[in-house]
């Protein structure tokens, strides 16, 4: 086997390692489990190791490398640099591994994948792709079906016995397809339709072609609107608009484009005037001339006030979540995840530093487009036919990305691997036409530049293997784990050989700090190897400073420490955590429930009692603790009140 055969395998085996990262992301609930993202890191791995191949065995191998390049290139120096110095390492280290995985994509695409052939196998695998999970939200809305097909949840279903090949639906009303949340199948959507419509118009393909892109159009187009997601209506209508009125200034396609306009807006029209599921939704939108966003007002607005507390740095990459508590306003009882706006979520995880680089990148990003574009409506022009596959794929990109970043406004569609791993192969394609209206950016990689590109794919690839094999040990035995016995002593077992292979993770010492104070709890009596209730209270403890001392911020550790502490009986040493808990949650519903137990177990009922009923005030339902205990400090209470007086003497 020659050179140029081993060149040409290794290129294939690029684009086949993509397209399967494409394919599995979406299939797998959006890849925002940690094992499913280790799945794609692990195959953005071998990625690396193809590209290396191809880049030691050209004689003479190129490198593309845009001014885009360079921006990306600075964003990953600062998430190694903000991950370093970051307060949680086990959270950083989960985002810098979705950056690496994003940026590694990046570069690899843009350097291996610049072909057209090539662009438009990824571009009609991704518009069929979402055909088929449009269709399959279609079914689930017409069915009413409960399941979420995950291709990660059948991988497990064959390892795991008690797995299952589907995930419970939440949002039973809206059409989900492939994954949990409706607003994220929107924002895989929204970025396709355009790109399947500009084939359709603008592409050079056969008219069998055409047609199967137009009914994958029209199904992705229906998938949309049964999300619901209120979002992805304006996003994808304000693309399409801007597509189609793109595509009317040309003559060859201003028939066409003009008359998909009209049909786009009656439809509209005719969707938003007709009683359907969804008319509800929409007129609860509008509310009193202002637009209702449910919670999000209020958590955009906490989320601000986290930011001014670290303006130039943020809290630290991914950390937004676990620093929410502190900053809850009382409306918000559930944990946001994510600031529901990648912008403000970006802000407050890498503060002004990491926004300027980003806003950096988008920058350079819209300049080589225009650049493109310029280029690319020329070259249309060339074509006796009038069509072109460039133009048509660089129109529909650009406009579904348009359509993601109206989207993130109101969403975190960024932050879900799978949307943004498609968002940066659409965006590396676009940067990779750049070619054709330059040769500047091409890069002879002679020895020196040969060998620090190798080094720094070396690093990458040797990173992203290592953690996917590091979080896939982890994620075994806490699946174990997963499968038994609340609080037993196998699940102990199981859990500790989960925190072995990955000390840094504070959910697994909560955890373990749970199983020992719930069997403490109930007595001790033949659990643990017999440990007596002291002993096992004792290990809890353990755990639960173990938790703190990963997560300084995490509420769940103090409170489990003081319900320890007031089990031994020393309740004024358990004071000082409970305190400490509503430091850092002070608008938590659970949070003001635990410190009103901890004043029972104390005996001071008039203590308890304003923070049961705060409990209460914050969430009126399913708040059994703060209910029940509340009644006991009121009988209590009245007890005392009806006691007679001692006589005085």
């Amino acid at each position: 086997m020659n050179r140029e055969q081993i060149d040409r395998y290794s290129e294939r085996g690029i684009l086949a390692l993509v397209l399967a990262i494409l394919v599995a992301g979406p299939l797998s609930a959006g890849a925002v489990k940690t094992h499913e993202l280790m799945v794609l890191a692990m195959l953005t791995a071998a990625v690396l190791g193809l590209w290396l191949v191809r880049l030691w065995i050209n004689e003479r191998p190129k490198v593309l490398w845009p001014p885009v390049c360079w921006a990306v290139l600075t964003f990953v120096v600062y998430a190694v640099w903000r991950y370093a110095t970051g307060d949680i390492e086990y959270l950083g280290r989960l985002e810098l591994l979705r950056v690496l995985v994003y940026a590694a994509l990046f570069f690899a695409i843009i350097n291996n994948l610049h072909r057209q052939e090539t662009t438009q196998i990824i571009g009609f695998t991704l518009i069929f792709l979402a055909m088929a999970i449009a269709a399959c939200a279609i079914w689930q809305f017409m069915t009413r079906s409960g399941k979420v097909p995950a291709l990660s949840a059948l991988v497990e279903s064959f390892f795991f016995e008690h797995k299952t090949w589907y995930f419970a639906r939440v949002y039973l009303e809206r059409a989900s397809g492939t994954y949990i949340n409706p607003n994220h199948l929107a924002g895989l959507l929204e970025m396709l339709l355009p790109l399947a419509l500009a084939y359709v118009l603008a592409g050079r393909a056969r008219p069998v072609t055409k047609v199967f892109l137009g009914y994958a159009a029209l199904v992705i187009l229906t998938g949309i609107g049964l999300t619901g997601s209120r979002g992805s209506w304006v996003a994808a209508g304000l693309s399409l608009f801007f597509l189609l009125s793109v595509l009317a200034s040309h003559r060859s396609y201003r028939l066409p484009a003009f008359a998909m306009l009209v049909l786009l807006v009656g439809g509209g029209i005719y969707f938003v005037t007709q009683n359907n599921p969804f008319r509800e939704r929409l007129q609860r939108t509008i509310v009193g001339g202002g637009v209702d966003l449910d919670m999000r007002g209020d958590i955009w607005n906490a989320t601000a006030a986290m930011w001014r507390d670290h303006v130039w740095l943020g809290v630290g990459p991914g950390h937004y979540n676990a620093r929410w508590p502190e900053y809850r306003p009382p409306s918000v009882q559930l944990q946001p995840d994510r600031a529901h706006n990648d912008y403000l979520n970006v802000l407050v995880d890498w503060g002004v530093t990491g926004g300027v680089i980003v806003v950096g990148l988008l920058v350079v990003l819209v300049l080589g487009v225009w650049k493109t574009w310029s280029y690319v409506r020329r070259s249309e022009r060339e074509f006796k036919s009038n069509r072109s596959d460039k133009f048509a794929f660089v129109a529909g990109a650009t406009f579904g990305l348009v359509a993601l970043a109206v989207h993130s406004v109101v969403d975190f569609n960024l932050h879900i691997p799978a949307n943004a791993i498609i968002a940066v192969t659409l965006a590396a394609l676009l940067c990779s036409h750049v070619r054709f209206a330059t040769e500047q950016h091409w890069a002879g990689a002679g020895l020196a530049l040969k060998s620090a590109l190798s080094l720094f794919l070396l690093a990458c690839l040797i990173g992203l293997a290592q953690q996917s094999v590091r979080l896939g040990r982890e994620y075994v035995w806490l699946t174990y784990a997963s499968g038994k016995g609340n609080y037993s002593d196998e699940k102990i077992r199981d859990l500790e050989k989960a925190h072995a292979i990955e000390p840094s993770n504070f959910k697994t010492t909560y955890a373990l700090g749970e199983c020992y104070r719930i069997q403490s709890s109930e007595g001790g009596l033949g659990l643990a190897g017999g440990d007596d209730a002291d002993a096992l209270a004792q290990k809890a403890m353990l755990w639960y400073g173990r938790g703190t001392n990963i997560n300084p911020h995490d509420v769940d550790n103090y409170l489990g420490f003081g319900q320890c502490l007031d089990y031994l009986g020393k309740t004024n040493e358990a004071l000082a955590y409970f305190s400490r808990a509503d430091e850092l949650d002070p608008n938590g519903y659970f949070t003001s429930a635990l410190v009103g137990w901890h004043h029972v177990q104390a005996g001071d009922y008039a203590a308890a009692r304003p923070w049961l009923e705060r409990s209460l005030l914050l969430q009126r339902t399913n708040n059994l603790i703060a209910v029940s205990y509340l009644g006991i400090v009121n009988d209590r209470l009245l007890e005392k009140a009806m006691r007679p007086d001692p006589v005085k003497r």
